[in-house]
C-alpha cells in the first residue's frame, strides 16, 4: 500500500471527523449519523495502516482520533448505586468465597507458625535476650508497659486511620504481588506472624498472655482474616501464572487479576472496620470479655457474609469479575 496515496485519499474524512468531534454537543441528527460512519471508516483505516504500512506518527494520530470518536459514540459509563450494591452483595463476597481453598489453609498454617514462634520465644530466655535487653523487655511487658499503651498512645481517630492505611497497603501488596509466584506474599505473611509470635512469646514469659490476647483479639480476628484473604488470593494469582487450567494464561490472569483488584477495594472496607475497632474499642474501658465479644461478632459477621452471600452468588454463576460488558475482548474483533 502506498501510504502517501492512502493519506491523500482519506485525509478529508479524518479532518471532517475531527471537526465533528470538536462540536459534538451541537450536532444535528444527520451530523451525528455522519460521525458514526466516519468513526467506523477511520477505525478501518487505522487497522489497514497498522497491518500494511505502519507509520508511528500517523498511527498515533489516528489512534487518538478513533479513541475520541469511540468515546463520543459509546459514551462514558458512570458508576451507579446499582454497581456498588452488586459489588457488595455479589462480586466481593463471591470472590472471597471462591478463594476460600487458598486463604483458609493460609490462615490455619500462619496461626500455627505464630503459635510455634511464640512458644519458642517464650520458652527460651536466650532468644528473648537476642530480641532486646532485659530492661527493655520488662518495659514492654509490665502492666502499663509499651504493649498496653501502644493502643492508647494516640488519639483514637488518627490511630485508627494510621492502622487502616498500613493494613490496607499490606493487603493490596499481597493481592498485586502474588503474580510474582507468591514470594512477596510469603515474606509479608512471615513478617506478620513473626511480630505476632514475638508478642505472644514475650508476654507469655512475663505471665501476661491473657492481657496480650485481650488487646489483640478484639481487632486482630478481623484484621488478620483480611490479611489472610489477601495473602491466599495473592498466592492463588501466582499459581494461576503457573497453571492457568483450561483457560489461556492471558485470559486466566486477566480474570483473576480483575477479581483481585476488586477484592482490594472490599478488603479496604473490612480493614476500615478492624481499624475502627482497634482505635476505639481495644483501648476503651470496656471489660476484656466485652472487647473480645465485639471482635468475635465482627469476625462472625464477615464469615457469614462471605459464606452466605458469596456462596449463593457463586452458585448462581458469579465469579467476582467485572460484568461481561466491562471486560476487554479476549479474541480479535473486526474493525
Amino acid at each position: 500500500m502506498d501510504l502517501d496515496v492512502f493519506v491523500s485519499a482519506h485525509r478529508a474524512e479524518w479532518e471532517r471527523l475531527d471537526t465533528l468531534l470538536g462540536r459534538r454537543r451541537r450536532l444535528t441528527g444527520a451530523e451525528a449519523d455522519e460521525l458514526v460512519t466516519l468513526y467506523q471508516r477511520t477505525a478501518t483505516h487505522l487497522s489497514l495502516i497498522q497491518s500494511s504500512a505502519p507509520d508511528p506518527q500517523l498511527t498515533g494520530r489516528l489512534s487518538q482520533l478513533v479513541a475520541r470518536a469511540r468515546s463520543a459514540v459509546t459514551g462514558a459509563r458512570r458508576a451507579s448505586w446499582r454497581d456498588v450494591t452488586r459489588f457488595l452483595t455479589r462480586g466481593f463476597p463471591a470472590a472471597v468465597y471462591r478463594s476460600r481453598h487458598w486463604w483458609v489453609p493460609t490462615a490455619l498454617l500462619s496461626i500455627v507458625v505464630a503459635a510455634l514462634l511464640g512458644w519458642w520465644i517464650g520458652s527460651h530466655p536466650d532468644v528473648q535476650s537476642a530480641i532486646a535487653a532485659p530492661s527493655e523487655l520488662r518495659e514492654l511487658t509490665r502492666p502499663g508497659g509499651e504493649y498496653e499503651t501502644y493502643y492508647s498512645s494516640h488519639p483514637a481517630a488518627s490511630f485508627a486511620a494510621q492502622v487502616w492505611t498500613n493494613n490496607a497497603e499490606a493487603a493490596a501488596i499481597c493481592l498485586v504481588m502474588g503474580v510474582f509466584l507468591g514470594l512477596p506474599v510469603l515474606w509479608i505473611l512471615l513478617l506478620n506472624m513473626l511480630n505476632l509470635g514475638v508478642g505472644i512469646g514475650l508476654m507469655s514469659s512475663a505471665g501476661r498472655l491473657d492481657t496480650f490476647l485481650g488487646l489483640v483479639l478484639p481487632h486482630g480476628l478481623l484484621e488478620l482474616t483480611a490479611v489472610f484473604v489477601a495473602a491466599g488470593t495473592g498466592l492463588r494469582l501466582g499459581w494461576t501464572l503457573i497453571d492457568p487450567g483450561p483457560r489461556t494464561r492471558r485470559t486466566a490472569l486477566a480474570e483473576e487479576g480483575r477479581a483481585a483488584i476488586g477484592m482490594a477495594i472490599g478488603l479496604a472496607l473490612v480493614l476500615f472496620v478492624s481499624g475502627a475497632i482497634e482505635g476505639f474499642v481495644t483501648p476503651s474501658g470496656l471489660p476484656t470479655w466485652g472487647r473480645i465479644a465485639i471482635g468475635i461478632a465482627a469476625e462472625a459477621a464477615f464469615l457469614t457474609y462471605v459464606y452466605v452471600l458469596g456462596g449463593r452468588a457463586v452458585r448462581e454463576g458469579e465469579s467476582g469479575d467485572v460484568e461481561a460488558a466491562e471486560r476487554s475482548a479476549t479474541l480479535p474483533t473486526a474493525a
